[in-house]
């Protein structure tokens, strides 16, 4: 059994509401002495490219000056840029970690997002206090961590996170647009639209396709895959959230667990 403290000699109970604001959750974190607080994030769960993760670190006084900052999925193109060059210069720090498409295939989307997440915040030069992750719990910090649903549009280092993965990764998919261009990357970023699955029907898939998804294999075999749209805010609402279930993942390639015991293929 854990030894617990006496009633008299434990700290306050911080609670921190949604309707607070975005820079609360941080806040309360510094004040309870737990900084410097970290956030870590990944862009995103497509049938091509590459999985994209970003750790950030904000400095606590910065509220002002990143304004308006929030989940990059709610924010156009122009200010995703816009704010993406904000953080890059006034972070205290950050990390971002690119994850080709064929380890993404040997892992697992699941098993990939953790690695990437713990491998984004190893990479920070800041000893973080506390890890907020998005969306789902991720061990093996070396420090405590927090999941926080809808992170990004809850915790502002989330967001900078957020935004640092999606604009990275969008880049990215427009430079293999010029290389690709009968997919149409830089529409649709690599997600799985029916737009893609025809492309991919038509041409088949590309190097940068992940042959773990259902739809590119069916494209590879020459078949027409199921109508299914996935993308992040159909993610967020729900779709594909078992990662067990293999909606987009084939049965060859099982999603892991956070501590890695069933997920990808051997390496």
């Amino acid at each position: 059994m854990r030894p617990t403290l006496p009633p008299e000699l434990r700290p306050a109970r911080a609670v921190v509401r949604r309707s607070a604001g975005s820079w609360t959750l941080q806040s309360t974190l510094h004040r309870h002495g737990l900084g410097p607080v970290a956030a870590s994030t990944r862009r995103p769960r497509a049938c091509a490219g590459p999985l994209v993760v970003a750790a950030c670190v904000l400095r606590p006084g910065d509220a002002k000056r990143l304004d308006g900052l929030t989940d990059s999925k709610l924010l156009t193109a122009a200010a995703r840029e816009e704010y993406y060059t904000l953080i890059r210069r006034r972070a205290q720090d950050l990390s971002i970690v690119i994850i080709p498409p064929e380890e993404v295939d040997r892992r697992g989307v699941h098993i990939a997002n953790v690695e990437g997440m713990r491998r984004a915040v190893a990479g920070l030069d800041t000893v973080p206090g506390y890890v907020l992750t998005d969306g789902f719990a991720v061990r093996g910090f070396g420090t405590p961590a927090l999941a926080v649903p809808k992170g990004d549009q809850v915790a502002a280092c989330v967001a900078a996170a957020s935004v640092l993965a999606k604009v990275t990764r969008d880049r990215i998919m427009v430079a293999l647009d010029a290389e690709y261009p009968q997919y149409g990357f830089a529409e649709h970023k690599g997600y799985c639209t029916p737009v893609h699955d025809e492309a991919m029907l038509v041409h088949g898939p590309s190097g940068v396709h992940r042959y773990s998804f259902v739809n590119v294999r069916a494209a590879r075999d020459g078949v027409r895959p199921p109508p299914v749209v996935l993308d992040d805010d159909t993610i967020e609402a729900g779709l594909g959230e078992d990662p067990v279930e293999g909606l987009v993942h084939n049965g060859a390639l099982a999603v892991g667990t956070s501590d890695g015991s069933r997920g990808g293929v051997a390496p």
